[in-house]
């Protein structure tokens, strides 16, 4: 191969760039650009006053700036300013005849790429490489950003969709099952025991049937209200929302014997019916679910900096580790319904109206029996 085809090849392999030199010195500004030249495809332009920087830079737009530290009546370090003022995301070498290990420290932490010293311009083409790469990897840092914020938008407008759907789809079900529920009672009212006892089997099927249908779209609405309704948060108090809840269940708690046991619950930002939710949510499944041992709720709350972590124990029959998140997704089911009645949408709405809040729940077993759930609120701000 001849020495003319190895340069042509080695110049069609060089990297373009375009290079603003900042410069007052038409010496060190050859210096440079033969020394970025033996690397790169070359196109540059030199400035030497602040406005004269200000107007290229726009034009330009180059890949790199190169700056002297002094040149007189201003320092290369000021063209970062004005790359910011003109929103540029453009790195800045500052190439300088002398500057003090203090002084360099001071320009990168201004936020001076790297600087390289006049007598060692050997190093540019490298530092040229680094904060070229840098870059790069801000800009796909950046892209990544902005492509994961409008995944996030678009996951939330489908959620807000499939929400108003499964609010609209319920409220129009209920009319045409009101039809058919109001047909098979007066079908088992006319011919039960007139027919065969198959016949009488098929009616009781249907009338089971609409009966679970009213109530999945029941709580169907139910979900899709708290997941709509605006949770209009004030200074509410836990041990009354405690209260209410317990004034909601009356009969469970006396049949299964059930002692609640809270005292000393904080004042925290809530929607105080949607917190009364949630704990009539949480006791009540604690009676439900209950062991042979009478139901026994421990409910306390600890302030961890800017929120309020309650915890509301029971000791019921527990829930598996491996379904401690399954138990919050919209009506799974860990039993059959013949043994515990329910559609399983209760902790879906709790989960909902704690996210409202801002804030998580979860659940773990606890030992000795039984489940502890968590859920955290925001806490009153100093000024409340």
């Amino acid at each position: 191969m001849s020495t003319t085809a190895g340069m042509s090849r080695q110049a069609e392999n060089k990297t373009t760039l375009r290079a603003l030199l900042v410069e007052d010195n038409a010496d060190d500004v050859e210096l440079i650009r033969n020394e970025l030249r033996r690397s790169f495809d070359l196109t540059s332009d030199v400035v030497q006053t602040a406005e004269e920087f200000r107007q290229r830079v726009k034009a330009m737009v180059p890949d790199v700036v190169l700056a002297d530290y002094n040149l007189g009546q201003w320092r290369g370090t000021e063209a970062l300013t004005t790359l910011r003022e003109e929103g540029l995301d453009i790195p800045l070498i500052l190439v300088s005849g002398v500057l003090g290990d203090v002084v360099a420290v001071d320009c990168i932490k201004l936020g001076i790429t790297d600087y390289v010293l006049k007598d060692s311009l050997g190093r540019l083409p490298v530092a040229v490489r680094a904060a070229l790469q840098d870059k790069k990897l801000r800009q796909e840092r950046r892209q990544a950003q902005e492509e994961l914020r409008q995944k996030v938008e678009e996951l939330s407008r489908s959620n807000r969709d499939l929400e108003q759907f499964a609010y609209v789809a319920s409220h129009h079900l209920q009319e045409p099952l009101r039809v058919v529920t109001a047909n098979t009672n007066l079908l088992a009212q006319r011919y039960r025991g007139k027919l065969d006892e198959q016949a009488d089997k098929y009616i009781d099927h249907t009338l089971d049937g609409v009966r679970r249908m009213h109530g999945l779209i029941q709580d169907l609405l139910a979900f899709s209200r708290y997941a709509w309704q605006e949770a209009a948060l004030r200074s509410t108090d836990c041990n009354d929302a405690v209260a209410q809840a317990m004034k909601n269940l009356p009969a469970a708690i006396q049949e299964s014997g059930a002692t609640i046991k809270y005292e000393g619950l904080p004042r925290l930002m809530a929607n105080g019916s949607q917190l009364r939710q949630v704990f009539q949510t949480l006791i009540g499944n604690a009676i439900r679910f209950r062991s042979p041992e009478a139901p026994v709720v421990e409910i306390s709350a600890e302030r961890q900096g800017a929120e309020w972590m309650l915890s509301v124990a029971d000791n019921g029959i527990g829930i598996p580790a491996e379904h401690a998140e399954d138990i919050f997704v919209i009506f799974h089911r860990l039993h059959a319904p013949a043994d515990y009645p329910g559609n399983g949408i209760g902790l879906s709405i709790c989960k909902k109206i704690v996210e409202r809040h801002g804030g998580n729940i979860s659940a773990t077993p606890r030992a000795g029996g039984g489940t502890i759930f968590k859920f955290t609120l925001p806490a009153l701000s100093a000024s409340a």
